[in-house]
């Protein structure tokens, strides 16, 4: 959010200047701390269950969610975990302080699309050993275990998924005429149905995004692309390349929708925090949204709630696959702890008797078809995208894509309300992206 879903997961910070500098120039510290050893070897893969106080910062998009993970761990085990929780808009900037001076938590969540940047500046405990170890290690949540891997190195752990999906209001589609059982599998049928919904009345429009916040943006629109058969940025996340003829024409539906007041004027100002609101109240017949709003709303009469994949120009679907991982820091003192901790929180009770029965989705393949799946079709279709969708990895995310003032926010405005046709804009603007991503 990058980013904002109501757990604001890939949702930008409103100050993350300072956050990124301090991260950066916590690397230099960091270099001197690792030199000086790890309070436990990489090679070590003990995991310790005595009565040890362990503590964990997470950022509160994600604080229900680790909460009841620790809940159902402290209440089975002799160790106890002392949750932190900071804002999500100075997450980054502690981070990069605390990795500085040698105060990191002994477990540290993050958003999945910095942990790249975490893992290549010595944050995190290297892993591999301790995961290797684990039986299940190939059902691992493959687009985390993908970001969280550095030169060949395990340095996290999935800890939560979010992913974005159609969230399309039934009771919206019923009164416009349509049938609520067959949500847009193309982006032509999902600009045909917004229409009709937007003629409804009793203020009800079509669709909705949130205009001013760039990872809400890149969470929800880049799974069109990908679904088009375009791209976004290459493997290595140097380069910037969504320049191309997929993108252009998603940003010009998005333009046009906007512009025929399917979409609430609203929507060019929203920068996060509310984004998910006029859905749930149910005002909007169609929104792509992360997986996690399904925990949070309350159906009724004017709201019945379906997903769907996202879908591409033509057809196909995809998902930006989001969330946490979950490390040990290399400043702990406790990992063996630690890790007894992290390992619990993937195994089959915590994944099915606490994940799943919260409608949250596994973080392991094999366990994805449980009974709380089985009962909800809806949480079927996540746990199918989980596996469909796209996890981008670079270094210089961050400052590239959530930073309000990285080049991706001028980018996608310019994109879908400035002048120009989106496909010149995003020419116009490739070129800044790439030195951003380039510069790591």
């Amino acid at each position: 959010m990058a980013l904002s879903r109501p757990r604001a997961r890939l949702r930008p910070g409103r100050r993350p200047a300072p956050a990124l500098t301090a991260l950066a120039a916590a690397t230099v510290l960091l270099a001197a701390c690792q030199s000086g050893g790890a309070a436990s070897s990489a090679s070590d893969t003990s995991a310790k269950d005595d009565g040890t106080t362990i503590t964990m910062w997470t950022r509160s998009p994600t604080a229900v969610f680790s909460q009841t993970l620790i809940d159902a761990y402290n209440r089975g085990h002799k160790n106890k975990v002392r949750l932190t929780v900071i804002p999500a808009d100075s997450y980054q900037q502690k981070v990069g302080a605390a990795a500085g001076a040698r105060q990191l938590p002994d477990v540290l969540a993050t958003d999945v699309v910095y942990a790249p940047n975490y893992a290549s500046k010595g944050v995190f405990l290297d892993l591999t050993a301790r995961v290797d170890k684990l039986p299940f290690k190939a059902s691992l949540a493959s687009a985390h275990m993908k970001t969280a891997t550095y030169q060949n190195k395990i340095y996290g752990v999935p800890h939560d998924i979010d992913l974005s999906a159609v969230f399309y209001n039934k009771a919206l589609f019923t009164k416009a005429g349509l049938d609520p059982d067959k949500p847009p599998t193309t982006l032509d049928e999902l600009y045909a149905d917004a229409k009709k919904i937007n003629g409804v009345g009793g203020g009800a429009h079509g669709y909705f995004f949130g205009g001013a916040c760039p990872g809400c943006m890149l969470f929800t629109t880049w799974p069109m692309i990908w679904a088009s058969g375009g791209t976004v940025l290459n493997d290595k996340g140097t380069e910037s390349t969504i320049a191309n003829d997929a993108a252009a024409k998603v940003y010009a539906l998005y333009r046009k929708m906007y512009q025929e007041g399917i979409v609430p004027a609203s929507a060019k100002n929203e920068n996060g925090p509310t984004w998910t609101q006029q859905f749930t109240n149910g005002k909007i017949g169609i929104q792509p949204m992360g997986a996690t709003v399904l925990q949070t709303v309350k159906e009724g009469p004017d709201l019945k709630v379906g997903v769907a994949p996202i879908p591409g120009l033509t057809g196909g679907a995809s998902s930006f696959v989001g969330g946490d991982v979950l490390g040990v820091s290399a400043n702990s003192k406790h990992a063996a702890q630690a890790w007894d901790f992290i390992s619990w929180t993937l195994s089959n009770d915590a994944q099915v008797d606490v994940v799943a029965k919260n409608k949250n989705i596994t973080v392991r393949t094999d366990l994805a078809d449980n009974t709380y799946a089985r009962q909800d079709p809806r949480l079927a279709t996540f746990n199918k995208l989980a596996a469909q969708g796209q996890t981008p990895i670079s270094v210089g995310f961050g400052k590239t894509y959530n930073d309000p003032n990285g080049p991706w926010t001028s980018t996608v405005t310019d994109a879908v309300f400035g002048p120009g046709d989106p496909g010149s804009v995003l020419q116009r603007h490739n070129g800044a992206i790439t030195g951003s991503l380039s510069n790591g």
